[in-house]
């Protein structure tokens, strides 16, 4: 091993002695995978609730309902967006944009009878608007407020639900928020593979690595946007949103 040390970076050790170290956290990695699995395992044999399957929506082409979201499929998974009704594109919620945006293909979802939705609590002309600024292709709908209560139950908007269709009857069988949204987002996946991580002020890591995101919303944002925002409109997109 060498001695050599930085203020942010590791030490520097050869190769066969860093293998070995890999080699240890492995065993924990596997140990880790081991749980989860068998804590879905758990996830699949939760009972489930009824949900009124006519509970009205409206997409772009109009009003739909619950079930039709399914698109003949037996599983349904939705993600509920937050909105800020009025607000231009940049006051938008950067967590569920940063959530929403990593949804691209869905085919591999389609293969099991799983569909996907994106239920947003703003309307359908505003709201539509920023899905197509942002370039985003999944199925999107608005949540009228005489369906809020019947979906919602108590819950705010920014989590993930679990459906079951059994027939014209509609089942909720999971439901997920905060930290357990991150199922969606791969870049944490990758960042957390990395050395310095996410960066972000909560997170366990030597006293001099960087930790340049707080956890109130800055993480997800860069000079005032939503971080993918910037993209977008480098690329020529318009993020007006009302007419």
């Amino acid at each position: 091993m060498e001695g050599r040390n930085s203020a942010k970076q590791p030490e520097i050790w050869d190769r066969s002695a860093w293998q070995a170290e890999i080699d240890a956290l492995r065993i924990k990695e596997k140990a880790l995978t081991k749980a989860s699995d068998e804590l879905a395992a758990e996830r699949r044999r939760l009972p489930m609730v009824e949900v009124d399957a006519t509970t009205p929506l409206i997409g772009d082409q109009g009003p739909v309902t619950l079930i039709d979201l399914f698109e003949g499929r037996s599983q349904l998974v939705v993600y509920f967006h937050m909105w800020h009704t009025g607000k231009p594109a940049e006051n938008q919620c950067e967590g569920c944009t940063f959530f929403t945006g990593h949804i691209n293909e869905l085919s591999y979802l389609h293969a099991r009878s799983v569909s996907y939705a994106t239920l947003c609590e703003g309307p359908i002309a505003e709201s539509a608007r920023y899905r197509d600024f942002m370039g985003w292709a999944m199925p999107w709908y608005s949540v009228p407020a005489e369906a809020k209560e019947r979906l919602l139950a108590g819950r705010s908007f920014g989590f993930i639900v679990a459906y079951f269709r059994d027939g014209d009857r509609v089942f909720e069988t999971y439901w997920t928020t905060g930290r357990g949204v991150e199922v969606m987002a791969t870049s944490y996946g990758l960042l957390d593979l990395t050395l310095y991580g996410r960066q972000e002020s909560w997170e366990n890591s030597p006293d001099t690595w960087p930790k340049l995101f707080g956890v109130e919303g800055g993480q997800f944002r860069l000079d005032g946007r939503p971080t993918a925002q910037w993209k977008r409109l480098s690329d020529g997109y318009s993020d007006k949103l009302h007419q």
